[in-house]
């Protein structure tokens, strides 16, 4: 928040630049968790096409030369992958916050902002059914780590691309 990306649609336009690059990253987790059978009980909502719609809304692009993983996501590596998918899903209750912030700027859930909305059932629903689910997996104490060390990878990731877009932007 320090970069204040609501304090005008250029900036904001960063922010989602930066938002479209990590969820990209995910597509892969959430690709496969509908053919993954350990995973049935998670009802994730995949934010990538609502950010291209806000981009498009906006007349902005994606930025293609963003930092990305360094490693690929998929969940061949299933408690990284775990950690990855707990912080963009972790992201949901912020989110209700930043759609607020976005209100300024002439943007809502219909435009602009279409990945801040809330998903159906509202946000502490939704939240408390992603982690029941991930509850239920059971893992073993070093997958466990594991889980919490994909996270702190994703949260690094999110903290990079904050530099480069607000870098870029000034």
């Amino acid at each position: 928040m320090r970069h204040d990306p609501f304090a005008e649609i250029a900036r904001y336009c960063q922010f989602l630049k930066l938002q479209h690059r990590f969820h990209a990253s995910l597509q892969p987790i959430y690709g496969g968790l509908g053919r993954d059978q350990r995973l049935s009980a998670f009802r994730c909502a995949y934010r990538l096409g609502l950010i291209e719609k806000d981009l498009a809304d906006l007349g902005a692009a994606s930025d293609t030369n963003a930092p990305s993983p360094i490693e690929p996501l998929d969940l061949a590596d299933l408690p990284r992958a775990l950690g990855w998918l707990y912080v963009a899903e972790g992201s949901n209750l912020g989110a209700a916050f930043l759609l607020k912030e976005t209100a300024r700027l002439g943007l809502s859930q219909s435009f602009g902002a279409r990945h801040l909305a809330a998903p159906e059932g509202g946000r502490g629903l939704y939240w408390r059914n992603f982690t029941a689910a991930l509850d239920a997996l059971d893992l073993e104490p070093a997958a466990e780590d594991q889980v919490v060390a994909g996270a702190r990878e994703a949260f690094l990731t999110v903290r990079s691309l904050v530099d480069y877009f607000f870098r870029k932007a000034g």
